[in-house]
């Protein structure tokens, strides 16, 4: 995985070079931050000439340990002024890794407004006209795209939305089958895509490139130890039964589920949506129904599904706790069928059904249309696909919705929007949003998992929390392994030793490799402060330090002084 592909948005050239000794060396989200650091301007427009967009592999995405095949895509964010990186399953990743190519980076501007296809393979690579794609939607998209180039070639796509550039959009990936499509959603990257005039890429890869290891039987032997300890843990069989919805149950319990524009943090019909009821009811339907399944090639751990209507028939693949929370009770409605076609339409359109969900609960809440009015909520996404005034609003995010119509209770930090987890029920997830240069994202440092042996509504050990964990994200998401994979590691730590061993030959102490997390948050860091969207600059809102959260009744109160100092603490280095 040496290879570097430049595709100029503009000249249309594309050209190869392999990667230094250093390249080589960082992945996925560091090799994002090493790019923007080094080749963009801060100040830049994001979706100007001087913005890119970084297609990147993890460290150990040619290895073929489990989730390992998932991309990370970044770029300066539309929403959020700053860095971001994105990460999705689906099967292009592990084409681009058997290709032998590490990372893919679209510089510049088209001339004109271009619909292309960025064609990648070992012997041929090309922008590929095609107009027939031009405002397509996602399913649509991919479909041709398989007619035309086969059922084995690695797809990835924008829909409307990002061809409109609008901010909300994602950048869609698929399995071969056509089935699961999953979403580098947060943070804008389907505009940044657009911006280049790139509508899909294509990865053909019957000429796989064989990988070198340095100790081919140390890596054999760690993985399959990797994949017996998550095989073995308890979460890892929760989420294959109910997917991510396994926690639904006790967030409502917790009341941290936002609901009706997060005016209250428990939603009642959440009682029936838990991961055993959802579970019952997809094997119920049955047909085309499924639990258990993986989003990338040799996932063990199958968090995903496939949600039948009453027929058997899919609405959506997969349905997951964000896109539940966000799309259900955030917007005061309670039918698992509509929450899937609204996640359907979402996946249609090409936005991220988080940012989607927090505009549409605002608009809800000037009264577009009132909560819990199911025909109104699909009229909106519709509207953002079809390019109305109304649908280039919603599909601008949640921040730019607030403007629009002048609403206070605006869930963002960084102009981006808070995933389902109140602030003000889980505080260690609020200094995250605040802290984390990707701004309002669960994933960069996801406090729920310390809510046992931490009291969620407390003060203490929030930041010290949010800064471990924070760590541990930018290190997983830098070797391109998904976050569900860290029970492994947080067991066994030496993994991650033998995994560096055995690949580079790098005899890697556990504390350096802590080190290797804090250095990607230390560059992300340094490129948002001279965006001017540090920390300093985009506090938590005020309705969240000052409106108390029922059923709980707290307010976010964790002091700006204290926040800001987060890194002021050296990371702790013993602990995974």
């Amino acid at each position: 995985m040496k290879r570097i592909i430049r595709v100029n948005a503009r000249t249309g050239s594309i050209t190869e070079q392999m990667a230094t000794p250093e390249e080589h060396r960082i992945g996925g989200r560091h090799f994002i931050a090493h790019v923007l650091n080094t080749e963009v301007p801060p100040t830049c427009e994001p979706l100007g000439r001087y913005n890119k967009l970084i297609i990147s592999l993890g460290l150990f995405a040619d290895t073929g340990m489990s989730t390992t095949g998932q991309l990370s895509i970044g770029g300066k964010s539309p929403l959020t002024g700053g860095i971001k990186e994105s990460n999705t399953g689906g099967y292009a990743g592990r084409r681009i890794i058997n290709l032998g190519i590490k990372t893919i980076i679209v510089e510049d501007l088209p001339d004109n407004d271009l619909t292309r296809v960025l064609y990648v393979s070992n012997d041929k690579m090309e922008l590929i006209e095609m107009c027939d794609l031009k405002h397509k939607p996602v399913s649509e998209t991919f479909s041709i795209l398989r007619d035309r180039f086969g059922l084995k070639a690695g797809l990835i796509c924008i829909g409307p939305a990002g061809e409109m550039k609008m901010h909300a959009a994602g950048v869609a990936s698929v399995d071969d089958s056509g089935t699961q499509v999953r979403y580098a959603g947060r943070g804008g990257m389907g505009a940044l895509m657009g911006s280049k005039g790139i509508k899909a890429i294509v990865v053909n890869d019957d000429q796989p490139v064989q990988p070198e290891f340095h100790d081919p039987e140390l890596l054999k032997k760690t993985i399959k130890e990797i994949t017996k300890a998550l095989l073995e843990d308890p979460k890892s069989k929760n989420r294959k039964l109910y997917g991510t919805l396994d926690i639904l149950d006790m967030a409502n319990t917790i009341g941290i589920v936002p609901t009706r524009n997060f005016s209250e943090g428990s939603f009642e019909p959440c009682k029936e949506m838990t991961g055993p009821k959802f579970a019952a009811l997809v094997k119920e339907r049955g047909g085309y129904g499924r639990s258990g399944t993986p989003c990338v090639p040799g996932c063990t751990i199958q968090c995903s599904n496939v949600f039948p209507d009453k027929n058997g028939n899919k609405i959506v693949a997969s349905l997951q706790y964000e896109s539940l929370a966000l799309l259900g009770p955030n917007l005061g409605i309670s039918s698992i069928d509509i929450i899937a076609e609204l996640n359907h339409l979402c996946n249609e359109v090409g936005v991220d059904s988080i940012e989607t969900g927090a505009a549409l609960g605002v608009a809800m809440e000037a009264g577009v249309y009132a909560f819990g009015d199911e025909a109104g909520a699909k009229d909106m996404i519709r509207q953002i696909g079809q390019g109305t005034v109304l649908g280039r609003i919603l599909g601008q995010g949640v921040a730019f919705t607030g403007q629009a119509f002048g609403v206070r209770r605006v869930p963002a930090v960084k102009g981006q929007a808070m995933p389902a987890y109140d602030p003000r029920a889980l505080k260690g997830n609020g200094v995250t949003y605040v802290t984390s240069p990707m701004g309002a994202d669960h994933t960069a440092g996801n406090a729920f998992e310390t809510i046992r042996t931490n009291n969620p509504l407390g003060t203490e050990n929030q930041v010290y929390n949010s800064r471990q964990l924070q760590v541990r994200g930018a290190i997983l998401d830098t070797m391109g392994v998904c976050l569900f994979t860290r029970p492994a590691f947080v067991q066994n730590p030496k993994l991650l030793i033998n995994l560096f061993k055995a690949k580079f030959g790098r005899d890697i102490s556990f504390e350096e490799i802590r080190y290797l997390g804090a250095e990607v948050l230390d560059l992300e860091r340094k490129f948002n402060e001279r965006a001017g969207v540090s920390e300093k600059f985009r506090p938590i809102p005020e309705f969240m330090r000052e409106e108390p959260l029922p059923p709980n009744n707290t307010v976010f109160d964790i002091s700006q002084k204290e926040l800001e100092g987060i890194w002021d603490v050296p990371v702790r280095t013993d602990a995974f």
